[in-house]
């Protein structure tokens, strides 16, 4: 056990050595490094300046459509995700294996989470479109941290790298089309579980304002001012609550499309700076970062979805004339 127990002291010494060489390397030869000491680094270990640009590259065309590295990229995020939940299975057993196990517990954790926000009756309802969001959303982000993406490409004739594959993310089109998603289906949660009129009652409370003209009719001028005024009113919140709905899917949009460019542009930066290792530390941020702006993307579904399908406002109580 001795033996054993000082193996792994020297393979962790010998580690954490070529670990911090190679860090003290990086920080030597790489730019910044370079400036500070005035080092020239060689020839063979020039490192190319960062290449950041937002609108993503065309690879080929299809007729008059671009296929692009992003949309590629997606892609192959579907394929991924359908040949893990296919494999995992495809041979399903009343006592699970691994894969199988895996799958249950992804699953299983998901649906819990539905649950514990929206209840027994409207989980099975929401459960498929948040758990599809979340997954879409983080198998995006964690696939773009593979080494192949960004580096695997083609170079045109004016000497410019177009990178094969680049993070879904990072493309504007694909946070837009998930955020359309998100919000189509909110809408439809809504009108389904409360009906076309009483749903759009949710947005435009009329009683006040009916109320108000019926006492406004019926010589009643202290009451009909005061409903016809909060019945204006109400129009205008109702105004402003449909208005906050459609601002979703910008804000859907640029939180997920900023926070994955940003962590893009900074493991690019960091990489060029400080080459070999000292990205580490960010890649495993990246990973949470990942994490987390799927779980708020497919969260703030939820919780909206929530709200959509709750009553609003009570039904108007019948009073004797």
């Amino acid at each position: 056990m001795n033996t054993g127990c000082g193996c792994s002291i020297k393979i962790l010494a010998w580690v954490t050595i070529i670990l911090l060489a190679l860090l003290l390397t990086g920080l030597i030869i790489g730019p910044l490094g370079s400036k500070l000491l005035g080092v020239e680094a060689p020839s063979f270990l020039d490192i190319p300046k960062p290449h950041v640009q937002l609108p993503p590259e065309g690879i080929f065309h299809v007729a008059s459509f671009t296929i692009t590295n992003t949309l590629i990229a997606s892609w192959l995020t579907i394929l991924v995700l359908s040949g893990l939940f296919y494999t995992c299975t495809r041979k399903m057993k009343l006592v699970p294996g691994r894969a199988q196990n895996l799958a249950e517990v992804v699953v299983e954790t998901l649906l819990n989470f539905v649950k514990s926000v929206a209840g027994e009756n409207h989980a099975r309802i929401i459960f498929p479109v948040v758990a599809t969001i979340f997954l879409y959303v983080l198998t995006n982000a964690y696939l773009a941290l593979l080494p192949f993406f960004g580096t695997v490409g083609i170079s045109e004739h004016n000497g410019t790298f177009v990178p094969l594959l680049r993070s879904a993310n990072t493309d504007i089109n694909v946070p837009l089309s998930i955020a359309l998603v998100s919000f189509v289906f909110v809408e439809y949660w809504g009108l389904r579980a409360l009906g076309v009129f009483r749903y759009i009652n949710s947005f435009f409370n009329l009683g006040q304002l009916r109320n108000g003209f019926v006492s406004l009719f019926k010589g009643k001028v202290r009451p009909a001012i005061s409903g016809i005024g909060f019945g204006f009113i109400n129009l205008f919140v109702g105004g402003l609550e449909v208005l906050s709905h459609f601002i979703r899917i910008i804000s859907f949009t640029f939180r997920l499309f900023g926070n994955m460019t940003a962590g893009e542009i900074l493991l690019l930066v960091v990489s060029f700076l400080i080459p070999f290792i000292a990205s580490i530390p960010f890649y495993g941020l990246e990973l949470l970062v990942g994490f987390l702006q799927a779980m708020i993307f497919a969260g703030l579904t939820l919780v909206f979805g929530v709200i959509a399908m709750a009553p609003h406002a009570e039904e108007p109580a019948h009073t004797s004339q």
